[in-house]
């Protein structure tokens, strides 16, 4: 058996009787685990002493099945694809014909899928993913055991879990895993990778990747047969589930290598991956493309079918960085998919199909300016709510974005469970308040040289800083839209446009000032607490309130869902005040498509991070007449 333990993330304390000379001596790294609160001596219960407990069933489903059902009594409505997106009683018509799933013999098993990413991703390893083009890539390759609905309600996969039980004191979850599943290179699925993944997530020779947050709230995953893997909670939590959905990769493969490689990154830069998901990895030209290839293996064991097959036998990725290439092949035909700009959207108005159908859907993604709490311009929460009052969100909202896009009031979107009962006003430009904030904070312009500036340390500082923002032309326009605002007020601002790549480097080790972003809806709002609490592992901002830290702990522990939105809006409240992020507007969905997809289905993640996602796509036949269309 293969039992290990987890931590929390609390490092700064060495426990009691523990020395710094020990952490240098043989006891070292235990020292060190007692020091990041794991409990170093737990030993996981015999399989005899877990069968004797209460258990409750928990739900595994086919969410593509259930999909089906759910979409069954729709319309085909194939003409409305044909007619211009120019009114939401339209959009909603084109929503409804793309969503429609295949009759028997309908979908093309040998279609092809070209999709779309701006960015070349850094790695195609599970555990090291952090960039949305790695999400869309290893999302389809990857081996999972949970996922979670277009409601984000989670639940354990019909296609890889056999059963999933929790005990009746929530301390602990136990799933069987299926016995028909192998890796892309043959070697079978145990539960022993699962306990191994978990083991290498947690170990500290891996440099911290994000998916350890909420991994590490496990006190231990063990491995008791091949299918049986067992998960223990610290505490009987209503986000537990949320811990069990951690990346797994293949024990064979890693573990002997894995110390001298922590990163995945290293070695033959050609190696691709083993995988466990539906489809493998056999073509990556760096900067290029990426191509997947359906895995026979998925759907078929000991030749038998045991899983709907995907519906496509390849998903190429394509590589396209600059927006208008980009656009120009979707009207080649050379994409089948893109994620548009307000501007692309426009300058489609009015137009047919002929090329690629236009589609918007709410989305739940969330753009802001983050400002750096641990430098001097922004450590004081009213210099922040100035920076938030100067800016001209209307110009935004109206100009830039024109009217597609709704204002943003903090992390959790009105349609969330989580958001405040009471709904905060969106901001307006207020510049003569942003002047008097800055002026209460200390922030004048004492040399009369047109820039603001404070006595620090027995010198001045001028109020000069530098925002980053990805070479993205919505976004560089936003940024320059705030430096020109701020000019007007005395504080000068630089907009240093920088590649995704850096972004996230320099972001997530907080070597910035400022920065304009984006981020996604989490499935469950406790996952925000890596953002906002003090010892969040994606606080890059420095923000702290021991109210907010309070709240998500109260949240995590309160079983009742309508009460726990209460806690959640409350923290949204107190962000508000604080204003770590000026938050800007809720980014809905504009897409383009290629007119012949068919079984594309939104959800406040978009139309393919969520399960089914993009599973349920599909291509009909070339030619073939749709039901109840006929042939013009």
């Amino acid at each position: 058996m293969l039992a290990v333990v987890g931590c929390s993330r609390r490092p700064e304390a060495l426990p009691e009787g523990v020395t710094t000379l020990a952490l240098d001596g043989r006891w070292g790294k235990a020292a060190r685990a007692l020091a990041k609160g794991r409990d170093v001596a737990f030993v996981p219960p015999p399989l005899a002493e877990l069968d004797a407990l209460v258990w409750i069933d928990r739900p595994v489903k086919d969410s593509l099945a259930i999909l089906r059902k759910e979409l069954a009594a729709g319309e085909a409505g194939e003409r409305a694809l044909a007619a211009p997106n120019d009114s939401p009683a339209a959009n909603a018509r084109i929503v409804a014909a793309l969503s429609r799933l295949p009759a028997a013999g309908e979908a093309d098993p040998g279609a092809v899928l070209v999709r779309h990413l701006r960015v070349d991703p850094v790695s195609l390893n599970p555990i090291m993913r952090s960039t949305p083009a790695e999400f869309e890539v290893v999302g389809l390759t990857e081996f999972r055991l949970f996922s979670f609905d277009r409601r984000l309600e989670p639940f354990a996969m019909a296609e890889t879990v056999a059963s999933w039980q929790t005990s009746a004191d929530g301390l602990i979850d136990r799933v069987v895993l299926r016995d028909d599943l192998v890796w892309s290179d043959g070697a079978p699925i145990t539960a022993r990778d699962v306990a191994f993944s978990y083991a290498v997530i947690m170990d500290d020779d891996l440099p911290e990747p994000g998916v350890r947050d909420g991994t590490d709230q496990l006190r231990a995953v063990e491995a008791y047969d091949e299918r049986t893997v067992v998960f223990f909670h610290r505490e009987p939590l209503a986000t537990n589930v949320w811990n069990l959905n951690f990346p797994v990769i293949p024990r064979h493969v890693h573990e002997a290598t894995w110390r001298g490689d922590p990163t995945f990154l290293s070695g033959d830069p050609a190696a691709l991956p083993v995988c466990g998901g539906p489809y493998r990895i056999v073509e990556w030209h760096r900067g290029e493309r990426i191509v997947l290839r359906r895995r026979d293996e998925w759907s078929l064991f000991d030749g038998a079918p045991v899983r709907d097959p995907p519906s496509f036998r390849e998903i190429h990725f394509r590589i396209i960085e600059d927006p208008a290439a980009a656009l120009a092949a979707l009207g080649a035909g050379e994409i089948d998919e893109l994620v548009l700009s307000p501007e692309q959207w426009r300058a489609a108005e009015g137009a047919g199909s002929a090329a690629w159908t236009r589609v918007t859907a709410p989305e739940w993604t969330v753009t802001f300016f983050a400002w750096n709490i641990d430098t001097p311009f922004f450590a004081d929460r009213r210099v922040r709510r100035a920076m938030t009052l100067a800016f001209d969100h209307g110009w935004m909202l109206r100009e830039l974005f024109s009217g597609l896009y709704d204002p943003a009031t903090g992390p959790f979107h009105d349609g969330s469970w989580a958001a405040p009962r009471k709904r905060q006003a969106a901001t307006e430009q207020d510049q003569q308040r942003a002047q008097q904030l800055l002026d209460d904070a200390g922030w004048v312009d004492s040399d009369k040289d047109g820039v603001r500036d404070r006595d620090l340390d027995g010198r001045p500082i001028p109020f000069e800083f530098t925002m980053l923002v990805a070479d993205q032309p919505q976004r560089i326009r936003t940024c320059e839209r705030l430096r020109d605002d701020l000019a007007r007020i005395g504080v000068r601002m630089h907009v240093q446009v920088v590649d995704q790549t850096t972004l996230v480097d320099r972001t997530l080790s907080r070597r910035f000032e400022a920065w304009h972003g984006s981020r996604g809806a989490a499935a469950d709002p406790d996952a925000t607490k890596r953002d906002w609490t003090t010892e969040g592992a994606g606080n890059i901002v420095g923000y702290s309130n021991p109210l907010v830290d309070a709240l998500y702990d109260a949240g995590r522990r309160e079983p009742d869902r309508t009460k726990r939105g209460e806690k959640y809006g409350r923290i949204q409240e107190h962000l508000w005040e604080d204003q770590p992020f000026t938050w800007l507007s809720w980014r809905n969905g504009l897409y383009g498509f290629s007119p012949d997809l068919r079984g594309i289905v939104f959800s406040p993640r978009g139309p393919s991070t969520y399960s089914p996602g993009i599973r349920s796509v599909w291509r009909p036949y070339r030619g073939l007449a749709f039901p109840g269309e006929g042939v013009p």
